[in-house]
């Protein structure tokens, strides 16, 4: 957990924020949009999840995976009021869609080879499921949900590269076995759509689900103090003070006239 003092402005009432995700790209892209979230890791069972859901779209999978994390991070923040009267609740997963199969984290440096052998050089699908919650009084009372669809075009590593990446260790706890913010952006030729939802949270997508739920994302923004004055406009500089006119010059006293050389036969 992180931060836990972290809470935002919603109307005149202070509003925890709570991001039900470890993932550090998460956490980056949300503090680097104005929005320090406390962090909560769910630990619920995501293979399980996965399991009974085999059968069904791709979409509704990761979608799923997003709201049982919500929801189990949920449950977690009403056990432990903080005094905060209002929480939202921020729940994410994404995976990566090639041959209309899910690609989730390769977990090993052999999965890791397998799944780039497969996916270099190709386009695609890295699908990103949100789900926000809006807790108040130790109750849910409000939810969203959607999923992001970014098209991602892989480069084609060398086998030098790959077997440098892989030995990074990057790849083998991120969805898809690469990451656009790291290491792997080497290996991504372009993208088509959302960047943020690449990482792994969607910020278009997080916007209009706090709307949906009646939270205003501006009312959330934790601007830090080096920006704030930035932000309150540029400064004014002060007036010049007047300066005393400088006095008139005084003319040199005129040199002495040397004595004639009469004056000097008197002497």
């Amino acid at each position: 957990m992180t931060d836990p003092s972290s809470s935002a402005r919603l109307g005149s009432v202070a509003t925890r924020v709570v991001l039900a995700s470890a993932s550090p790209g998460r956490l980056a892209v949300l503090r680097a949009a104005g929005i320090n979230p406390e962090v909560v890791v769910s630990g619920f069972d995501e293979d399980g999840l996965l399991n009974r859901h085999r059968d069904h779209p791709p979409v509704e999978i990761v979608a799923a995976l997003a709201a049982a994390k919500a929801d189990a991070v949920a449950a977690q923040m009403i056990a432990r009021p903080s005094g905060a009267p209002d929480t939202v609740v921020i729940g994410c997963d994404s995976m990566l869609l090639l041959d209309g199969r899910l690609q989730g984290k390769p977990h090993t440096p052999d999965q890791s080879l397998q799944r780039w052998n497969a996916q270099a050089g190709r386009i695609g699908e890295l699908l990103t499921g949100h789900t926000v919650l809006l807790i108040s009084a130790g109750v849910i009372v409000a939810r969203s949900h959607g999923t992001a669809v970014t098209a991602v075009h892989f480069a084609t590593p060398t086998e030098r590269e790959l077997a440098a990446y892989i030995a990074s260790g990057e790849p083998l706890e991120v969805a898809g076995a690469f990451t656009i913010d790291g290491l792997g952006g080497w290996f991504v030729n372009r993208i088509e759509g959302d960047p943020s939802c690449v990482v792994g949270l969607s910020l278009p997508t997080v916007r209009r689900l706090l709307a949906e739920i009646g939270v205003a994302v501006t009312d959330l923004w934790r601007i830090p103090p080096r920006l704030e004055a930035t932000y309150a406009g540029p400064e004014v500089a002060p007036a010049p003070a007047e300066v005393a006119p400088a006095p008139a010059e005084v003319a040199p006293a005129p040199a002495e006239e040397a004595p004639t050389p009469a004056e000097v036969a008197r002497c």
